[in-house]
């Protein structure tokens, strides 16, 4: 867990209604409700989780006293992470699409790599809406990461490419055959393994 004062944005030892008030603002700023729809709602729904862990640590310890920063037993170390992540890419590469998504449900980490492999994944599968609301996810919590951006850059050209092309031709953009052309197409792009 992060330290709870830090994801609260209090000072250490703050009283119990500074924890309570500190609480309440945050979770009216990150409530999963006002990210409906929103590419967001995701990072909503886990910051909201780390403010509810917060809290009632905060609050079952009597002003968290006794907590220290040093990270829990149970919690995995910055390279298990990178090994479990690294994992999935193979698997993904592999055409192992199950595997790849058994990886990513067990994993407790939401980060923005989570979020772009989670999208590669959906992309596999032909989930085209989840798989680019993944990948905006992505690209919102790690701005600076160009590979994200490389990948969604290449959807949305290649999905406005294919629907101006299919409304020329006459087909109906949400006909079947231009879906699953859209997803092999992305899909290709994302990983060259098709």
């Amino acid at each position: 867990m992060n330290n709870p004062y830090e994801v609260l944005g209090i000072r250490k030892g703050a009283s119990k209604e500074e924890i309570k008030a500190a609480y309440r603002e945050l979770v009216k700023k990150y409530h999963p409700d006002k990210y409906q729809g929103n590419p967001l709602y995701r990072l909503a729904e886990e910051k909201l989780r780390e403010i509810n862990e917060a809290y009632e640590y905060l609050m079952k310890d009597g002003g968290g006293a006794s907590w220290r920063s040093e990270p829990r037993e149970h919690s995995k170390s910055s390279d298990e992470m990178t090994a479990d992540m690294t994992a999935v890419r193979r698997a993904i590469n592999r055409g192992d699409i199950l595997s790849a998504e058994r990886m990513l449900n067990r994993s407790g980490v939401r980060n923005g790599e989570w979020f772009f492999l989670s999208s590669m994944v959906q992309f596999k599968k032909g989930w085209y809406n989840e798989a680019v609301g993944n990948l905006q996810t992505a690209v919102s919590m790690e701005p600076d990461n160009m590979e994200y951006r490389g990948a969604m850059n290449n959807v949305m050209t290649r999905s406005n490419g294919y629907q101006t092309n299919a409304y020329r031709k006459g087909y109906d953009s949400s006909s079947q055959m231009c879906r699953l052309m859209q997803c092999y197409c992305c899909a290709d792009m994302l990983c060259d393994c098709i």
